[in-house]
């Protein structure tokens, strides 16, 4: 290659780095990322919508007739969308589609009929019903739909008043579950709620116990393995692996007296963490003191849910790295709850 086809190709070189530059930190705005799910998920996942739908769509059709009917479904195509799209997510569970869509029904109807502006009732109830949803740790989006529909309904929805609730909402929303759970069952790789899908997966055994440095590619591999839509993306997965890196770091390991009625976690991750319960605590070996004493645990999350079993003081001592409680749903070392 001459001299003059090399000075000409250098500097189209950099104008395409710089669009790609361009198109990444586009994409990044935009939020938007690629999606590893099968062809077959995709499939499995809008005929379920579909069967939702259908089973809502006549549901409903004994309640509200002509154009409200409308509204009324409306808010169920969003369900559809969270229970078969991403039935392992957390707002798609059972407690947030019946939660999120009863108490925005109740706050729809009772800003319908106390507050006289129509618009100022929608968004108050909107606004509402997100507060309530967070508090009651049901948030299910489409509940959004269901408070608007309540305000903003014809005729036949308002005349309905607080039956609204239940015929159609809560008649709705029973419809579509049982398709999700139904037609999720029929998948030996789909289980709904998220419950049974945990119980169904097989444990994963690391290589080693030391374990390897984990890279960028390996949490874009492993949602690509699980072949269901996960609503986080690799960089947000890496971003939490470094936080719990850091957060594992800075606390101190393996407890160095055992209490009774404590709660003990070994510090593992995914399906080998367990937390147990120090039931009670026996000396079976006269004038052996510590080396003599035998404890009785209960596991209470994680690995092996509800087993009890035996072990002597020194090899608990070993399995436990921190004492934890449990504090807003969520198990915390006792040194970081205090804070």
């Amino acid at each position: 290659m001459g001299l003059f086809q090399t000075n000409l190709l250098i500097p189209n070189m950099k104008l395409s780095i710089r669009a790609l530059r361009a198109l990444s930190v586009s994409r990044s705005i935009l939020g938007f990322e690629s999606n590893s799910t099968s062809p077959r998920e995709k499939a499995i996942s809008g005929l379920g919508a579909f069967l939702g739908i259908l089973m809502v769509c006549w549901v409903s059709s004994f309640v509200v007739q002509g154009t409200d009917a409308i509204l009324v479904v409306a808010s169920m195509g969003a369900t559809a969308v969270l229970l078969f799209a991403v039935p392992n997510g957390t707002l798609s569970q059972p407690w947030a589609l019946m939660g999120g869509h009863f108490v925005s029904a109740l706050i729809g109807v009772t800003c319908a009929r106390y507050i006289p502006h129509t618009y100022l009732a929608a968004a108050l109830a909107v606004g509402l019903a997100v507060g309530v949803m967070y508090w009651a740790n049901c948030i299910h989006p489409p509940g959004g739909a269901t408070a608007l529909t309540a305000a903003l309904g014809g005729e036949s929805i308002s005349n309905l008043g607080y039956w609204y609730m239940i015929n159609p909402v809560l008649l709705n929303t029973l419809a579509i579950l049982l398709v999700a759970v139904s037609f999720n069952a029929l998948f030996a790789w789909r289980r709904y709620p998220n419950h049974f899908a945990r119980k169904q997966k097989k444990r994963v055994e690391a290589l080693s116990e030391t374990g390897a440095s984990l890279t960028h590619e390996d949490f874009a591999a492993a949602i690509a393995r699980m072949d269901s839509y996960v609503d986080v993306s690799a960089d947000v997965l890496a971003e939490l692996f470094e936080y719990a890196t850091k957060h594992a770091d800075e606390q101190s390991t393996h407890p160095q007296t055992l209490t009774v009625g404590a709660f003990y976690s070994n510090g593992q991750v995914g399906y080998r963490w367990c937390v147990r319960e120090l039931l009670d605590m026996s000396l079976t070996t006269p004038y052996k003191g510590e080396a003599g004493q035998q404890v009785i645990y209960k596991n209470v999350a994680g690995a092996d849910l509800y087993e009890t079993g035996l072990s002597n003081v020194e090899a608990f001592k070993r399995w436990a790295r921190y004492e934890v409680v449990l504090q807003d749903g969520r198990w915390l070392p006792v040194k970081a709850a205090t804070h």
